[in-house]
């Protein structure tokens, strides 16, 4: 592929990927405030730009098998708890800013949690193991099985986790 295209669709994807999870976000705000048609809309603008993003991937030949996928995103999921998290939270420390230092050490260790898991997940399939994940919506840990009473991360109560079964 063109480098030139292969990096406009990189830009693409990236593009409709965070207007996704920005819409989302909207769409939780207009509901909170009432604004159920608002929500609606928003929800669907994000459907069509996840699509968008979804075929920039393909084009990019980005999915892969299953094996290469989880270790591609085990590797992605190191290098930013261990490289990038690492930088933000220098910076924010060094400018003071308390609420950001937290936020990227939270996120940090979460990501790496995250690299754990798809580490593990090979062995699940072998096993043949179905599981139930428990994600903190506060910070993002993720707990295999398990229902923590408190997140470890950010001490978020249990009535916090979101299941994923």
């Amino acid at each position: 592929m063109d480098e030139t295209i292969r990096t406009a669709l990189f830009q693409a994807y990236t593009g409709e990927s965070k207007a996704t999870l920005r819409l989302k976000v909207y769409a939780d705000k207009a509901a909170e405030e009432g604004f159920p048609q608002l929500a609606k809309l928003f929800r669907v603008i994000a459907f069509s730009e996840e699509l968008h993003a979804k075929r920039a991937l393909k084009l990019l030949k980005e999915i892969q098998s299953t094996e290469e996928n989880l270790k591609t995103s085990f590797e992605s999921e190191t290098r930013v708890a261990q490289v990038a998290y690492d930088d933000f939270i220098k910076q924010a420390l060094a400018v003071g800013d308390r609420a950001a230092s937290l936020y990227f050490s939270q996120s940090r260790d979460a990501e790496e949690i995250h690299a754990k898991l798809y580490k593990e997940a090979i062995d699940h399939t072998i096993e043949e193991r179905d599981t139930t994940y428990y994600v903190c919506d506060y910070c993002g840990y993720v707990s295999d099985g398990i229902l923590p009473e408190v997140c470890p991360i950010c001490r978020a109560k249990k009535e916090r986790f979101v299941a994923f079964t």
